[in-house]
């Protein structure tokens, strides 16, 4: 009998430690009503924002599909003064978009102007960061219609040819339109304050410091960005910053 005894009182004893099946259904039930009536998950951990480098050196970023505004300003701060350009997106959509971005990603800052011939066009475009230049000097955009001019003031990217426009832009300082247009440079907005800063823009290189796209003499600007410019060419001016307004 005793051990009949101790057999029940495990029984007994089991049955205390765990709750009938009915209490432990309406525990479950009751978390449920609960949770239905406010339970919070633990708060998901925010992705930082890709840097401004990671965007430069991705051109397949999404950041990079954003279209230009219809009309918007762009104010370049160099080392002789500051100018604006009004980029006009109905002249060279493709042009535009491309730009614009390039600005907002910051593309252009602490580069130089590296092709400045006087009474022709001020050239830039190859970034400072060697890096960058290399992952976007073969990344061309489709050609557009000239629409407008290239008539004192007036922007444009520089090429080689069809669809090889990429991040290299000039800026023309006299009326160009008779070569530029009908070789297919399609301008996509114009200097609206600050031509004479523009002016200013020293260009005792001409050519030498690399020369235009067609000229073939861009591999060290391209490979060693402005450590090259910065030691063989000095007196090149600088964009400081570029940035839309």
């Amino acid at each position: 009998m005793a051990g009949e005894h101790d057999g029940c009182e495990a029984v007994s004893r089991s049955a205390r430690a765990r709750p009938p099946r009915w209490r432990r259904s309406l525990g479950a039930a009751l978390v449920v009503v609960s949770c239905l009536g406010g339970c919070r998950s633990a708060p998901a951990v925010a992705t930082p924002p890709d840097s401004p480098r990671t965007i430069l050196l991705n051109p397949a970023h999404p950041f990079w599909a954003a279209k230009a505004p219809d009309v918007g300003l762009v104010r370049f701060e160099t080392t002789k003064g500051a100018f604006a350009i009004e980029v006009h997106r109905a002249w060279a959509p493709h042009g535009a978009d491309r730009f614009w971005n390039l600005v907002r990603a910051g593309y252009f800052d602490d580069s130089r102007f590296f092709r400045v011939v006087a009474g022709r066009f001020a050239q830039f475009g190859i970034a400072g960061d060697s890096a960058v230049s290399t992952v976007w000097k073969d990344r061309a955009i489709p050609d557009d219609p000239v629409v407008e001019q290239n008539v004192r003031g007036t922007i444009a990217f520089a090429m080689t040819g069809p669809n090889t426009r990429t991040t290299q832009l000039y800026i023309n300082y006299i009326d160009n339109h008779l070569a530029q247009d009908t070789a297919g440079f399609s301008p996509i907005g114009r200097v609206v304050d600050g031509m004479d800063i523009v002016d200013l823009l020293y260009s005792g290189y001409g050519e030498t410091a690399g020369g235009g796209m067609r000229a073939g003499r861009q591999g060290r600007m391209l490979s060693e960005g402005n450590a090259h410019l910065d030691r063989e060419f000095p007196k090149l001016d600088r964009l400081i910053r570029v940035t839309v307004r």
